[in-house]
């Protein structure tokens, strides 16, 4: 029966539409019909502006899919409000702010089923446009990832799960009506994850009709041959089963036990499964010919069971008692073969009448489709409807085991479990995880402030692994911090590596913070000393190539960074020299043969001596002099080119020279200029003053020029040995960017 639209008088649209936005007048219409009628009704004509002329992916029409929905949702018992949503779903497609709109017009319960199912619907249609035909032949381990989302977003909001199923249902349905193809991809989801969910949580009803569909799309011809073969012997097999129940049914009767008696429809995906898991002919499935039994009590099913086996032949280890052993969805019956007068096989089912409405519609049987109150569907208002959610998320975890049991590869699912918080969301962890780990995958500062836990109610210790399906809730302290013992793998706390890392990180930031706290001191005091205290420290850390001021005080603190190169770029430069110019050293005092740290002229005493700024020598370099005039001696390197020019010229004026020696207290330092050349980037002079730095060598001195992304760099270092420089330059040219790294 079509449900009865609301009329939205033109007028009203027509007058609003040309002051407010759609969404605005669809909300406002919805809100005028909110005391006019029901919710099915409401949101039916909330959504039919919206979706009348649109179609699926699939060619159907969106208004017909979303009417079919909530047909299959009523026909399993669904309440109104459950069929309302497969509406707003659709319509919330095609507004800009779906979730203020819905919110505004029905309430917050059913804008976040609109959005989640929406949401999922995309996942899924992308995971299939990225899946090819050839990948999906038999391999359930490329629906993972699908599955995954599914389980998650079912744990936000479980009406999800009968929306979808309704949905995947109505869409295989159209596909057959309509003769069309349906993509292997979505036809095989179907049958691998679709059906195997209804049928984790008995709506038989569903799972039976998707799995024929499905089948009927990825088998065709074997469809067909299963099929003619039923159509073969349809006449006479129905006869005969009806003699069979109408005989059955008089004869319980007889023996007073009240039953109804019905023939049972037969399912081609299943004979299938059964010919090809036994090897069996067509003819020797002992179900194609089935009678289900339904009676007020569980006494009455086991009466029924004694008198069918005295009745007729039972067929040994054909038994099944799944009243006593239920399935692991809660699927209970009593299953039997017998054989008839003529030696046929028939199978018996023997259920009573809630079993058999649990059997045929599963969670939608018993489940909180009723409205939830102030809090919706997703809320939790009753001790009864927590319950009866804690206990569907469990099946629906479950399901996703299930799933795995199909994988040959078994360490695909196995290295994860699912355990639920105390509001009923699904958390997803390593296998083996603890509470800590829960902890952490829920909220870093809960982690942190974890002191202790209770699973399913009782209270266990921090490192005890937990299982899948189990609830976790966590005490904490109002402050505090992890404790060191949860990174030591022998104690079990942690298995988790992000959760590892975040406990990490805490002590790291705790040590961090002591360590830029004293490069923070080191260089205050240092701007005290050279009366620099107004220098900004942001842009002092910016001038060095940090990022900035806790990163300069870090590499302070950990010593890796010479306050030295701050006290160079505080004090004003030295005047530039002319290239004449020579840097005195020393003058020798009179009767010294050796100055200290200075040169020795040979066989001459008292001549003032110093380094030449061109080549700036150093020992053990092989140096040579030249008497300048008016400056003493410079001191050249042997292999320098304006001594060499010198010495051409004025031969006569070129006198030996050698180094001196210097005491252990006061051992001389020489300047020497190193060239670098470097790709440009941040940080570059920091990284290689730090170099400099760590090899106890001060730098005095930096000239830098970038053009085009090339910098070229002049450091100033003092050395006491040059020999020991060749050795700090092969560090230098490993530093990220150098390309060359050479003395003057």
């Amino acid at each position: 029966m079509k449900i009865p639209a609301v009329q939205i008088p033109p007028s009203t649209l027509g007058q609003a539409s040309a002051q407010r936005s759609l969404p605005q007048v669809l909300a406002a219409t919805a809100g005028a019909l909110a005391e006019s009628a029901d919710a099915l009704a409401r949101a039916r004509s909330f959504a039919e502006p919206l979706i009348a002329h649109e179609a699926l992916d699939s060619g159907e029409s969106m208004m017909a899919h979303a009417d079919a929905v909530a047909a299959i949702l009523r026909s399993i018992g669904g309440s109104q409000a459950m069929q309302a949503a497969s509406y707003l779903v659709y319509a919330g497609e095609h507004l800009n702010h779906p979730l203020e709109v819905i919110t505004k017009a029905f309430g917050e319960s059913f804008a976040s089923l609109a959005v989640e199912t929406a949401k999922l619907v995309r996942v899924q249609r992308l995971s299939r446009e990225a899946q090819s035909d050839a990948q999906l032949v038999d391999d359930p381990k490329l629906q993972t990832e699908n599955v995954r989302k599914m389980l998650l977003a079912f744990s936000r909001d479980l009406r999800v799960v009968m929306l979808r199923l309704a949905s995947r249902l109505q869409t295989l349905r159209y596909h057959a009506a309509s003769r069309q193809t349906v993509s292997p991809v979505l036809a095989r989801e179907s049958l691998q994850v679709f059906a195997p969910l209804a049928n984790r949580l008995g709506i038989w009803q569903i799972k039976w009709e998707m799995e024929d569909l499905a089948f009927r799309f990825l088998e065709p011809e074997t469809y067909r041959q299963v099929a003619r073969l039923l159509d073969e012997k349809r006449a006479e097999r129905e006869s005969g089963v009806e003699r069979l129940r109408e005989g059955l049914a008089a004869e319980l009767q007889g023996q007073g036990i009240r039953a109804t008696v019905q023939g049972r429809p037969k399912h081609i995906y299943s004979i299938v499964r059964k010919m090809r898991g036994k090897a069996l002919d067509f003819d020797r499935v002992f179900d194609i010919r089935a009678l289900r039994v339904v009676v007020p009590t569980i006494p009455d099913c086991y009466a029924a069971l004694s008198w069918v086996h005295s009745r007729f032949t039972p067929v040994i280890n054909e038994f099944d008692d799944y009243i006593a052993r239920p399935k692991p969805n809660g699927y209970q019956s009593l299953h039997t073969v017998v054989r008839d007068a003529a030696g046929k096989p028939v199978e018996v089912q023997i259920r009573t009448q809630a079993m058999h409405d649990h059997a045929e519609h599963g969670v939608a049987a018993h489940w909180a489709y009723k409205e939830a109150g102030t809090k919706g569907y997703a809320g939790v208002t009753a001790a009864g409807e927590y319950d009866a959610k804690i206990a569907v998320l469990r099946q629906l975890l479950a399901w996703e085991r299930d799933l795995s049991g199909s994988v040959q590869d078994k360490g695909l699912f196995d290295d994860r479990i699912y355990v639920l918080t105390p509001d009923a969301a699904v958390v997803e962890l390593p296998k083996g995880a603890t509470p800590v780990d829960f902890a952490y995958t829920v909220h870093t500062n809960l982690g942190h402030r974890c002191r202790g836990a209770r699973v399913d109610g009782a209270m266990v210790s921090l490192n005890t692994p937990l299982q899948n399906g189990q609830t976790v809730e966590i005490t904490t302290v109002r402050e505090g911090g992890p404790s060191r013992d949860w990174l030591n793998a022998e104690l079990g706390y942690l298995v988790s590596h992000r959760a590892r890392a975040k406990v990490r990180a805490w002590f790291n930031a705790q040590v961090l913070h002591e360590t830029v706290a004293r490069g923070r001191e080191a260089v205050e005091k240092l701007l005290q000393r050279e009366g620099k205290t107004a220098f900004k420290l942001e842009d002092l850390a910016t001038q060095l190539g940090f990022k900035s001021a806790d990163a300069l005080f870090e590499v302070v603190g950990k010593d890796e960074f010479s306050l030295r190169t701050i006290e160079t770029l505080l004090r004003p430069p030295a005047p530039v020299l002319a290239p004449d110019d020579y840097l005195l050293l020393k003058k020798s005092r009179h009767g010294e043969k050796t100055p200290k740290g200075g040169v020795l002229v040979v066989g001459v005493d008292s001549l003032m001596t110093q380094l030449a700024r061109c080549c700036k020598p150093a020992p053990p370099d092989v140096i040579g002099g030249f008497v300048s005039r008016g400056k003493g001696v410079s001191v050249h390197r042997a292999d320098c080119s304006n001594f060499r020019e010198f010495a051409a010229r004025h031969a006569e004026r070129v006198i030996p020279v050698e180094w001196g020696t210097s005491s252990g207290a006061e051992l001389a330092v020489y300047p020497v200029d190193v060239a670098v050349e470097a790709a440009d980037r941040q940080g570059l002079l920091r990284d290689i003053s730090e170099v400099f730095a760590k090899e106890k060598m001060n730098v005095i001195g930096v000239q830098t020029q970038s053009v085009k992304g090339t910098a070229w760099m002049t450091f100033t270092v003092e050395v006491q040995d040059s020999a020991k420089l060749a050795k700090v330059l092969g560090v230098v040219r490993e530093v990220p960017n150098v390309r060359s790294a050479r003395r003057r």
